[in-house]
């Protein structure tokens, strides 16, 4: 039998062992609890960050998408291209470096006996269609006695599909006056400009830009074509302003064209009068009276201004 001594050193043993599994609060320690302040702020930063992340979700919805505020293309050409002319030639330029052009339009060149054969009119359509809605005014240009190129621009009819936008508007203008001048080797001096709408904006833009052109025609130009996109409600939620670079000044355009100007217009509201009279170059203003034959009325306006229009 073991002695007592090894019981004892037994119940020594027995007693350390089971020190072992005693619990923590036997030596004073307890689990760490958050505070209930730590837990607000977290939750404060978590709804934050959403709320950001949201915020920048919606700003980037809103500048991929605005565009189509201004903007409003049309692909399918619904009226044949031969309505426009009965030489016209269907042409592509702007080539990219695969060779595929980016830009679709129509060569519509005068009759050999016209009267202002010696001018050629690059037409800018308006922001809404493309050529098809634009025929009529090709015929009268037609029937002025000017040779006309007029394009579709990248995202509108058979153009290259990519997103409009100023910048690109502008570029697509500048790949017509080269095509023109580089291509068909038309002199600048003898090229007129011609913009509806907003291509009216565009064009007197292009024009401040090129002196050498002959001169201008602006028909019924936009005063503030960023309404459209700026005071729409979902612009108060985004800083508008900085997420869309289109802007069409058309007062600060009118302040440094130094062509001819033909300005065209219907109802002459004061922003537009500012604009006009921001012309210092020579410039004619029509108003078109909607109660009598408007075409006649700018047939008979193409005619005077092309008759005192020195090709330079």
């Amino acid at each position: 039998m073991p002695s007592k001594k090894a019981k004892t050193n037994i119940n020594s043993h027995g007693s350390a062992a089971g020190g072992k599994g005693a619990s923590a609060s036997q030596y004073g320690s307890e689990p760490p609890r958050a505070s209930g302040q730590w837990l607000v702020l977290a939750i404060a930063c978590t709804v934050a960050a959403a709320a950001l992340c949201a915020w920048g979700a919606l700003c980037l919805l809103f500048w991929q998408g605005s565009w189509q505020l201004l903007y409003h293309p049309g692909a399918a050409v619904a009226n044949p291209p031969e309505s426009a002319g009965p030489k016209l030639e269907q042409v592509a330029f702007a080539v990219t470096e695969e060779g595929m052009p980016r830009l679709k339009g129509w060569w519509i060149p005068a009759e050999p006996e016209a009267r202002f054969s010696r001018f050629t009119v690059l037409f800018l359509h308006s922001q809404t269609g493309n050529l098809g809605d634009a025929v009529d005014a090709l015929q009268r240009l037609h029937a002025a006695g000017v040779n006309v190129l007029a394009f579709d621009y990248r995202g509108y009819g058979q153009s290259q599909f990519v997103r409009p936008s100023e910048a690109r508007w502008r570029q697509d203008a500048e790949w017509a006056l080269e095509y023109l001048t580089a291509t068909r080797h038309i002199s600048a001096g003898t090229i007129v400009l011609d913009g509806q709408e907003l291509g009216a904006n565009l064009a007197l833009e292009v024009a401040a830009a090129h002196p050498e052109l002959a001169g201008v025609i602006v028909e019924s130009p936009i005063q503030s074509p960023m309404d459209a996109i700026f005071h729409d409600p979902r612009a108060r939620l985004v800083p508008a302003r900085w997420l869309v670079r289109d802007r069409y000044d058309l007062e600060v355009s009118a302040a440094e064209v130094h062509v001819p100007v033909l300005w065209i217009q219907e109802i002459m509201h004061d922003e537009e009068s500012r604009a006009y009279a921001q012309i210092k170059a020579r410039k004619m203003m029509v108003e078109l009276d909607a109660g009598k034959n408007t075409n006649q009325m700018v047939a008979n306006a193409l005619a005077s201004w092309f008759d005192q229009l020195p090709a330079k």
